[in-house]
């Protein structure tokens, strides 16, 4: 016999409870999940059933650009709630249709015309694929080892780091390549020739693969979790003058990086890249409502009007979603939140500058905006990590992030990088806090770079 079940009156150990008997959480060993029970949000701040504030500082998984709450997006998604909840994608909707509009309208250059809605990031970048192999004939995509693009079947495929070996073979077609990373360049150049080499590295694998057999090169234009490495200037540049040269079709991946994340509307406008493909996703709604889309140019976009585009999904355009979308893109515009995320961003990076000269575990602080990664390491003159990339563990990490946690800040990290972007909101006395926790938690890294430097101690 069943019985009743009242959200709110659940108890935080209840909630904890159900959790690990009921839920199979992403990413995670079962019998080592122990939630945190959330209660409500609000701005950057998350409360937790006990009533224990944290500040969200990696805004979810980088996602909570408008911060948690907006009284804009939540009243658009409860008029529209109240007025059409769900329509099939092959009828019209206005907010789908004016979600649409202002997408193109802020695409860069306003050259992507037409959006295909998905329900999130990794369906987005497949029909990109799908897409791109429709339109050239071709079927070989190229992405970077260092990177992520999805979950699913096919965009874990896609993804370059240890998250695509359990579903390996995958998808067939996909081949990696080493992208620009002047910390530690994969090809043993100096920051000042790391484009340079690169490039050259990407052409060497197009030649190698044969350019006819190349349907589109798929990148993110500032690697997310995989280092939140910003590209040196003339890397993006170069592989857009590469797509040219042998006719391949370049998306770019803004699923983490757009809606003003680094100061622009997508990061791909800091190097005035236009792809002919956006992917995005996250910053889009902040997570209130899933939803993702992929905007092509009208080249790619009127291909599909007297050939068929085989793909589609239920939820395509879900109203709810785009009602949100709406409202999000005109809380943007009308708070100004890329020129926010430009001008509160600067005050997070002196912060974090300065937390490098006092932890010597830290190796170096990078990112644009309020999108900023931290590389932790075990020795600055060698750059060893802290946390080896693709280990199974987080180790020092780990321990330090909940230290963190006990401290009221919510950040999360992989392996040696801790991925520091708040929510656009996010206001400077919230950044001083933040930096005053994280300044504690560093403790704990400085000492292990410290027992690695000094056996004895360890």
């Amino acid at each position: 016999m069943s019985t009743r079940i009242e959200t709110g009156a659940l108890s935080p150990q209840t909630i904890r409870d159900w959790t690990r008997t009921h839920v199979l959480t992403s990413w995670s060993a079962q019998r080592a999940v122990n939630p945190l029970p959330i209660a409500e949000a609000r701005g950057a701040t998350l409360v937790g059933a006990d009533g224990k504030t944290y500040l969200d500082f990696s805004s979810g998984l980088v996602n909570v650009n408008l911060g948690h709450g907006h009284p804009r997006v939540v009243r658009a998604i409860q008029e529209q709630a109240a007025r059409l909840c769900y329509v099939t994608p092959s009828f019209g909707n206005d907010a789908r249709a004016a979600l649409a509009r202002a997408l193109h309208e802020v695409s860069p250059g306003r050259a992507l015309t037409r959006t295909l809605f998905t329900n999130g990031g990794a369906e987005a970048n497949e029909n990109a694929v799908k897409m791109a192999r429709a339109v050239t004939g071709r079927h070989k995509i190229l992405t970077a080892y260092r990177s992520y693009h999805g979950a699913t079947y096919g965009a874990i495929t896609l993804t370059g780091d240890n998250r695509r070996w359990p579903a390996e073979p995958g998808i067939p077609g996909v081949v990696h390549f080493f992208a620009p990373y002047p910390y530690r360049s994969p090809f043993g150049a100096p920051p000042e020739q790391e484009a340079a080499a690169a490039l050259r590295h990407l052409e060497q694998v197009i030649e190698s693969e044969g350019p006819a057999t190349v349907a589109a090169v798929l990148l993110e234009p500032i690697v997310g979790t995989n280092g939140v490495i910003v590209p040196p200037n003339g890397y993006l540049q170069g592989v857009r003058a590469l797509c040219d040269h042998y006719g391949i079709l370049l998306i770019i991946d803004e699923v983490m990086t757009g809606f003003c994340r680094t100061g622009r509307w997508w990061a791909s406008e800091h190097w005035g890249i236009v792809p002919d493909m956006l992917t995005f996703a996250k910053g889009v709604t902040s997570g209130y409502v899933p939803l993702g889309g992929v905007s092509v140019s009208e080249k790619i976009g009127s291909y599909f009007d007297d050939h068929v585009l085989w793909g589609g999904l239920t939820y395509s355009g879900h109203p709810l979603a785009c009602a949100a979308g709406v409202a999000s893109v005109a809380a943007y515009q009308e708070e100004r939140l890329a020129e926010r995320a430009q001008r509160v961003g600067a005050t997070l990076r002196d912060a974090l500058g300065n937390l490098a000269e006092r932890h010597p575990s830290i190796g170096e602080v990078r990112g644009l905006g309020l999108f900023y990664g931290v590389e932790l390491v075990r020795d600055r003159g060698t750059r060893e990590p802290l946390v080896p990339w693709n280990s199974p563990s987080q180790g020092a990490a780990g321990e330090m992030l909940r230290d963190l946690m006990e401290r009221g800040v919510y950040l999360f990290s992989r392996w040696n990088i801790l991925i520091v972007a708040p929510p656009l909101v996010v206001t400077e006395d919230e950044i001083g806090r933040a930096i005053e926790a994280l300044d504690a938690s560093l403790v704990i890294a400085d000492r292990a770079a410290a027992d690695r430097a000094d056996p004895a101690r360890a």
